[in-house]
């Protein structure tokens, strides 16, 4: 397995230090957030009892987002997490978000390589500001965005900002279908 495969190993001191294995220093929550964000995965390890504190640091890292107002997780849907813990549904919950979220990181990948793939509608006008619109989009169903509105910020609760870029990317997309039409002619 390559080193970028491997989890990168953090070490958590008795002084509730984390210490990054690979660059040979301390960091901090919203470092390993950062490292996370790109792509890599992490463990933490406490030191000297060896157990696995993974869990525990990334919900510290998601209720820090949330309580800056990164709202990511609607209240109903907190509401149901705290309901699955006191029911037989634990079982099934975990299970049903890792193939949610599966579901989307393949369903953002995969339009994301047709927006990029070498095709005749990339050179047409309008066609960039319509990729990064997309991008953009995506980028705010998947939690990627900062500046998620204070009611919950999730799909669920598209903000008017949201509801306009909507409608320029279909007045953009029906241009475009136009432009086909009159090219197929």
């Amino acid at each position: 397995m390559a080193d970028n495969e491997k989890p990168l190993l953090i070490k958590r001191y008795a002084s509730r230090r984390l210490y990054n294995t690979e660059t040979s220093d301390y960091v901090t929550l919203d470092d390993i957030s950062e490292f996370i964000r790109g792509g890599r995965e992490v463990q933490i390890i406490d030191l000297k009892s060896g157990d696995d504190l993974t869990r525990q640091y990334l919900l510290q890292i998601i209720a820090e987002h949330e309580s800056r107002g990164e709202n990511v997780l609607p209240i109903n849907v907190l509401t149901d997490l705290v309901r699955s813990y006191t029911t037989q549904a634990t079982s099934v919950v975990p299970d049903f978000l890792a193939a949610s979220f599966e579901m989307l990181r393949e369903g953002q990948s995969k339009m994301m390589e047709n927006m990029t793939k070498a095709n005749p509608l990339t050179a047409m006008p309008g066609m960039e500001a319509m990729r990064a619109q997309q991008e953009a989009f995506m980028k705010a169903m998947t939690g990627g965005r900062a500046d998620a509105g204070e009611d919950g910020g999730g799909p669920a609760s598209a903000s008017g900002q949201d509801d306009e870029n909507l409608e320029e990317i279909k007045r953009q997309l029906a241009e475009l279908q136009a432009k086909l039409s009159k090219m197929d002619k």
